[in-house]
Parts: structure tokens; C-alpha cells; sequence
């Protein structure tokens, strides 16, 4: 499965789209995501953005092994997308520091 996380912008053909972060974690938890592209700002900050789904999946990677999808970034705001990448690089180094299933 492949989800867009975003308030306001078409969702791709094909992709599933939601519009909270709690969402998107209830998808990520049954492993079943392959891809996931994310915007930042969702219209109501205190129900989340898109870098607290960054945040769960560094601490799933961190404390569970979680394997992440493949993740893309699409927000349009300069300043969060420097704060998600930084997220995101911290995921793949650490997924890239995993050791190998035998």
C-alpha cells in the first residue's frame, strides 16, 4: 500500500489517502505500507503534522527494528522540509547501520 498524508493537495492514482498522522501510523503499524509521501502542514497543528509521522517512525526504527517504506517529503514549507529530512536522514542511517536477517 502506498499513502499520502496530506490536507489538501489530489492524491495520486493508486496511492491511499489520509489526512492525520494518527492515520498514517495505524497504517504503518500493519506493515503493510510500502511508500509513503508526506506534507507538513495538515490545517490544525494540534492534531499533528507530518514530521510527528517521521518522529513515530524514528522511534520505531530505534526501540523496534521497525523496517520503514520507502518515504518521500512533499511539503511546500522551506523550514519543515529542512526539519523532515533531517528526520528522515536519521532514519536511514540508522536503518542502513541494521545488521542483515541471516
Amino acid at each position: 500500500m502506498d499513502v499520502f498524508l496530506d490536507d489538501r493537495r489530489q492524491t495520486p492514482l493508486g496511492w491511499t489517502h489520509v489526512y492525520w498522522p494518527d492515520q498514517a501510523i495505524a497504517l504503518l503499524e500493519t506493515g503493510k505500507v510500502k511508500c509513503i509521501s508526506l506534507d507538513h502542514d495538515l490545517g490544525d497543528d494540534a492534531r499533528g503534522t507530518g514530521a510527528d509521522v517521521l518522529h513515530w517512525i524514528l522511534e520505531a526504527v530505534r526501540k523496534d527494528g521497525f523496517t520503514p517504506p520507502q518515504i518521500f517529503i512533499h511539503t511546500a514549507d522551506p523550514l519543515a522540509k529542512v526539519h523532515m529530512r533531517a528526520l528522515l536522514d536519521q532514519i536511514t542511517a540508522l536503518t542502513e547501520r541494521a545488521p542483515s536477517a541471516l
